[in-house]
């Protein structure tokens, strides 16, 4: 009885087809990936206006990967949080380093101009942007100009803009937006 049991145990794990699990040395663990889902989840939150629980989300999307477009956008999702909240300020912050880490975003823009005319810095921001050499600021000038209520020097701030730089990625942005403003100028009219 003995043998028999013996042999049955030994035959078992020899015909059992147990593998040694093959172990590789590379895995790694992806920033970028978990960056972009604590994004997702925070954009979730925020959609629940869970504003708290999407800052939080989105804070730490930025300390995964922070020097990057994805980045930027974490940065502009935060900025959207803080304004839902009403910290204006913060909101400005993470705007302005949107635009740093990814200046071709035509709503990184809008949402700085927001911010600025919510804070009441509209016209001293105009008055720093006029002066400005950098293309790019031609799209803050005209949308400052549109918030503060001189639709037309935004709307020709705006066109001058996309007359002076027809392929950098953003521009299609401004016209469109461009198109809307005159889509809401003549049903005003």
């Amino acid at each position: 009885m003995k043998k028999i049991l013996v042999f049955l145990l030994f035959t078992s794990l020899l015909t059992s087809g147990f593998a040694k699990p093959t172990v590789s040395g590379s895995y790694q663990i992806d920033a970028t990936k978990n960056s972009v889902f604590h994004n997702a989840v925070g954009l979730r939150y925020l959609e629940e206006h869970c504003y708290y629980a999407a800052v939080q989300e989105f804070k730490i999307a930025i300390s995964l990967n922070p020097n990057s477009q994805s980045a930027a956008i974490s940065y502009n999702n935060l900025g959207r949080a803080y304004m839902a909240l009403g910290f204006a300020e913060q909101a400005q912050d993470c705007f302005e380093r949107a635009i740093t880490l990814y200046g071709l975003n035509f709503e990184y823009y809008k949402n700085l101009a927001d911010c600025y005319t919510r804070l009441g810095k509209a016209q001293q921001k105009i008055a720093e942007y006029r002066t400005s050499k950098n293309p790019l600021n031609k799209v803050m000038l005209g949308l400052l100009y549109v918030m503060s209520g001189d639709k037309r020097a935004g709307m020709i701030t705006l066109d001058s803009f996309c007359m002076s730089e027809p392929d950098l990625i953003i521009t299609g942005g401004v016209r469109e937006y461009l198109r809307d403003l005159t889509l809401q100028q003549q049903q005003g009219n």
